[in-house]
């Protein structure tokens, strides 16, 4: 790992299906990435918070690397029909994944 003032901190929320090309690509651009398991809100489901300490003029490069690893799904979700007397359920297609990014500077960053 290079040694380097981190600058930004980013913070990438990833679907579990993406984190181990996610981290693999990011460990190729030297950049020192902590790996958080979570759970999304909405539908439950696992996911993964990357924190990525970024030096000045990587965010880009760590951006693009993301977005090539991290691809969009549309799964069905069974939702119950409203009103129906039947409480049969009618799969909604919903898009899921690719990567939720926040980029935040960082004032202040010690090592002990």
């Amino acid at each position: 790992m290079e040694n380097f003032p981190i600058r930004f901190l980013m913070t990438a929320i990833v679907q579990e299906q993406d984190v181990d090309l996610a981290t693999r690509a990011l460990g190729v651009l030297g950049v020192p990435v902590f790996h958080l398991a979570s759970t999304g809100g909405f539908l439950g489901r696992r996911n993964a918070t990357l924190l990525v300490g970024l030096p000045e003029g990587k965010e880009d490069e760590v951006r693009v690397a993301l977005q090539k690893s991290c691809r969009q799904r549309v799964e069905y979700l069974a939702i119950p029909l409203e009103g129906s007397p039947l409480p049969l359920p009618t799969p909604v297609p919903v898009t899921v994944g690719g990567a939720t990014v926040f980029t935040i500077p960082v004032e202040r960053f010690e090592e002990f």
